[in-house]
C-alpha cells in the first residue's frame, strides 16, 4: 500500500470533485501511528486537472511523444527551472529476445510498404526509408548487445499558490519541452494517480510509457551538473557535485578578470595564491599588490621580487614617470593620460579638489613637465622626469596655487616626504613581483595603491605580455572614487594588453557600496564565492542571483569551499593543494611559525657544520 493509499478515495470518471478529510479516529483505530499519518495533508480536493493540497495546487503531466533524436542534456532546462516541481522517471526493461521478434515483424511490414510503392511506380516516401534504416540499425545494436529497450514513463508535477500561477508554470514548462519536440499532456481525471506516481514511493499508477533504447534514455539522467574541465588551463579545484577536476584557463574567456569574495579565514588568499603558483608554470607573469605581507615567503620560494612600500622603505616610485609609447600610441596621448592620472592622485592626496583647483593642478602638471623639456613631441626614452618637489615649486608660483602647494608640503618636506618625492629605483623584470603595503600607514594605503597600480599599468602598456595582476583586500581601493574608478578602467582595458585582473576582498559591503563595485563584478568572467557571513549573504544572493540552496551552501561551506563561476557555468568547488604547494602558500599562523622554526633549525645546523 502506498504512503497516501489510505487517504485517497477512488472516484468514478465523471464524478464531481470530492474533499476527503483526514479523520483522527482512523488513527486511533490503528495499533500505532504510521509515517503516512504524519506527512499526509489534512484534506485533499481531487479535480479533473489538478489537486488541491491545503493551500497548494498541484498538476501532473506525462510525456506522450519524443523526437527522432534526443540531444544530450535536453532535459536540463526543465531540471534547472527556478520553480517548485517534482519529476519521476520510471524505467521498465523489455526482454531483448521478445523485442527482436517484434522488430522482425515491424521490419517486414515497412519493407512490404516500400516494395508496394515501388511496384505501383509511386515516388519514394522519405519517412518510410528513414523508419526502415532506424529499425535496421536498432535491430543490429540489439543483436550485438550494444543497446537495450525500455518502457519509459516521464511524469512531472508542478506546484503553485493558485490556479492562475499553475497555468503560467504549465505554459513555461510546455514551451521549453515543445521547443525540443517533446510533447506533454495533463493527466485528465487521473491527477490522483499522477500525484501518487510522482511522490517517492516507486508506484507507476499512470503507466503512460514510450519505448526508448539505451542511448536516448541516458539523456534523461536528471542529476545534471556542469563540468569545467577543458583541454588546457590550471587546476582550480574539485567539483563537489561529481568529484571531477575543474581545469580552466582564464585567458580563454571574453575577458581575463576574476573576483573573489569570502569572509576572513575562508581561504580566499589561499585559493588565489594556489592559482598564482600554478599560473607561473605557463609562462605568465604575475604581479601582486599585497596589503598584509602574505606573499613574501611565496616570492622567495619561486624566485620573485618583493618590494616593501612604506615611508621608511628603500623602494620608491615616482608618479611623474612616463612610459615609452607603444606601437599604437603617441607621446602626446601618453602624456595626456599620465596628466589625468596625476590629477586623480592629487585629488586623493589633498582630500578632494574644487573645479578651480582642478584646473590649476592641470596647468601646473603641464608646466612641471615643461621645466624638464618634456612636451608631446619628446622622446620619453631619454628624459629625466620631474619630482614632487618640482611640482610643488611650480604650483607655489602660480596664481591661486599657494594654498595647494601648502597642502602638498607634507609629501615633499614633511613626514611623508620619503614616500613619493624620490626617483623610481625598482625594476619589475621577474616573473613574480609583489608590492607589500603592510607597513604603510592606513591613511596612505589608498594613495600607495593608486601609485603602485599606475606604475604597473605603465609597465604593462610598455610591453605586451601574458600577465595576471592580483589586488588583495581590494576594499581599500573602493573607499576612494578615484582608486575605484581606476580599478574599473583596469578591468575594462586589461584585455587589450593581455592582462587578467584578480580582485580579492572580504568586506563585501564596502565593495558593493561603491558605484564601481557591481560594474567590476560584471566585467569579471570568473567569480569565486567562498564561505560567507550571514550579514553579507543576502546582498551576494541578490547580485549573483543565487538560489536558496546556493545561499545555504555558502553559509555552511568549510574553508576552501564555495561556488566557482566561469562564464555561464558555475559549480560547487573544493580547493585542494598538494603538500608542497600548501607549504609555500599557507597563511595559517601556526604553519608559518612551524616553517620558520624549521628554517632556523636548518640554518643553525648548517652553521655548526
Amino acid at each position: 500500500m502506498s504512503i497516501f493509499g489510505g487517504l485517497f478515495k477512488k472516484k468514478e470518471m465523471q464524478a464531481p470533485p470530492q474533499i476527503v478529510p483526514f479523520l483522527p479516529q482512523q488513527v486511533r483505530q490503528t495499533e500505532s501511528l504510521e509515517l503516512k499519518d504524519i506527512i499526509a495533508p489534512s484534506a485533499l480536493k481531487v479535480g479533473p486537472r489538478e489537486l488541491n493540497l491545503g493551500d497548494k495546487f498541484v498538476r501532473t503531466f506525462f510525456v506522450i511523444s519524443y523526437p527522432r533524436f534526443l540531444n544530450e542534456s535536453w532535459f536540463a532546462p526543465v531540471i534547472n527551472l527556478d520553480k517548485v516541481f517534482d519529476v519521476s522517471i520510471f524505467v521498465h526493461p523489455i526482454d531483448t529476445v521478445q523485442a527482436l521478434r517484434q522488430f522482425q515483424k515491424k521490419v517486414a511490414e515497412v519493407q512490404s510498404q516500400i516494395h508496394e510503392r515501388e511496384s505501383k511506380g509511386m515516388v519514394r516516401d522519405p519517412m518510410l526509408d528513414t523508419a526502415y534504416q532506424d529499425l535496421e540499425s536498432l535491430r543490429d545494436n540489439l543483436q550485438q548487445a550494444q543497446e537495450k529497450l525500455f518502457e519509459v514513463g516521464l511524469y512531472i508535477s508542478i506546484y503553485a499558490e493558485s490556479e492562475a500561477e499553475l497555468d503560467t508554470v504549465e505554459s513555461e514548462v510546455k514551451s521549453i519541452l515543445e521547443a525540443k519536440l517533446v510533447y506533454v499532456k495533463p493527466a485528465l481525471f487521473q491527477q490522483e494517480q499522477g500525484f501518487k506516481s510522482v511522490i517517492p514511493i516507486a508506484s507507476d499508477l499512470l503507466e503512460v510509457h514510450s519505448r526508448l533504447n539505451s542511448s536516448p534514455l541516458s539523456s534523461l539522467f536528471p542529476f545534471i551538473s556542469f563540468d569545467l574541465t577543458s583541454d588546457k588551463g590550471i587546476l582550480f579545484g574539485i567539483n563537489r557535485h561529481n568529484s571531477s577536476l575543474i581545469l580552466f584557463d582564464r585567458f580563454s574567456l571574453e575577458n581575463y578578470n576574476s573576483i573573489t569574495f569570502a569572509k576572513s579565514g575562508a581561504g580566499k588568499s589561499y585559493a588565489v595564491k594556489l592559482e598564482i603558483l600554478r599560473t607561473l608554470m605557463f609562462e605568465t607573469e604575475v604581479l601582486v599588490i599585497d596589503p598584509e605581507r602574505e606573499y613574501e615567503y611565496m616570492a622567495d620560494a619561486v624566485g620573485g621580487r618583493y618590494f616593501k612600500i612604506s615611508l621608511n622603505s628603500e623602494h620608491h616610485i615616482n608618479p611623474f614617470d612616463l612610459p615609452v609609447p607603444g606601437p599604437d600610441e603617441s607621446a602626446a596621448s601618453v602624456l595626456r593620460s599620465n596628466t589625468i592620472n596625476l590629477i586623480g592622485l592629487f585629488r586623493l592626496m589633498m582630500g578632494g579638489l574644487t573645479p578651480e583647483e582642478d584646473a590649476i593642478i592641470d596647468a601646473a602638471i603641464t608646466e612641471t613637465y615643461a621645466l624638464k623639456d618634456i612636451t608631446p613631441d619628446s622622446d620619453f626614452r631619454n628624459i629625466e622626469p620631474p619630482l614632487m618637489s618640482d611640482f610643488e615649486l611650480v604650483l607655489s608660483g602660480m596664481e591661486g596655487g599657494e594654498s595647494l602647494a601648502q597642502r602638498l608640503t607634507k609629501y615633499t618636506k614633511g613626514t611623508w616626504a620619503g614616500f613619493i618625492n624620490r626617483p623610481t629605483n625598482i625594476d619589475i623584470n621577474k616573473k613574480f613581483i609583489v608590492f607589500s603595503l603592510r607597513d604603510m600607514e592606513d591613511e596612505l594605503k589608498p594613495i600607495a595603491m593608486y601609485i603602485v597600480m599606475h606604475y604597473i599599468w605603465n609597465a604593462i602598456r610598455r610591453e605586451l605580455k601574458k600577465r595576471l595582476l592580483v589586488i588583495d583586500e581590494a576594499w581599500w581601493m573602493m573607499k576612494s572614487e578615484d582608486t575605484a574608478s581606476f580599478l574599473l578602467s583596469l578591468a575594462k582595458r586589461g584585455r587589450k594588453y593581455y592582462l587578467g585582473l584578480a580582485t580579492i576582498t572580504q568586506d563585501v559591503d564596502d565593495f558593493m557600496r561603491s558605484p564601481y563595485g557591481v560594474p567590476i563584478i560584471t566585467n569579471s568572467s570568473i567569480q569565486l564565492l567562498l564561505k560567507q557571513s550571514p550579514t553579507s549573504i543576502d546582498r551576494l544572493q541578490q547580485v549573483f542571483t543565487l538560489t536558496d540552496e546556493e545561499k545555504y551552501l555558502l553559509l555552511e561551506s568549510g574553508v576552501g569551499e564555495g561556488i566557482f563561476f566561469a562564464g555561464l557555468k558555475h559549480v560547487a568547488i573544493k580547493i585542494i593543494a598538494s603538500y608542497t604547494e600548501d607549504q609555500i602558500i599557507t597563511s595559517d599562523p601556526s604553519q608559518v611559525l612551524s616553517i620558520q622554526r624549521a628554517k632556523k633549525e636548518l640554518a643553525d645546523a648548517e652553521a655548526e657544520e
